[in-house]
């Protein structure tokens, strides 16, 4: 009762741009962790240096912002363009965002004016 498993090795070539796609996903993470500590201390060093509020909600904000495109982006694996339907998700998810945006547009807009 054996099964007709038919079992396909990879050639060298193909072996070795296995490693060189791995390696390249692999360095861009961590070029994006990277970033992103980077972004994380430069929101703390606004907050202990004691500027002004005003100028540090937006600045934290435009930093969590970029920080979500690039967990999006990188983590998220939003940036490969072979997945299925990573079209429909990729609209989606920026949909959302536009509508998120607009709420919190409107909400600040509410309660400040």
């Amino acid at each position: 009762m054996s099964h007709d498993t038919e079992i396909q090795g990879r050639s060298q070539a193909e072996y070795e741009f296995g490693r060189r796609k791995s390696a390249e996903k692999m360095r861009k993470q961590v070029i994006n962790f990277a970033i992103m500590i980077f972004l994380t201390f430069i929101a703390f060093a606004t907050v202990v240096a004691d500027f002004a509020p005003t100028f540090i909600k937006p600045i934290i904000l435009l930093l969590a912002g970029i920080q979500v495109v690039l967990q999006l982006y990188s983590f998220m694996h939003m940036d490969e363009k072979e997945a299925p339907y990573i079209g429909v998700i990729s609209t989606f998810v920026w949909v959302g965002a536009i509508i998120a945006f607009t709420f919190f547009l409107a909400f600040n807009t509410i309660i400040w004016w």
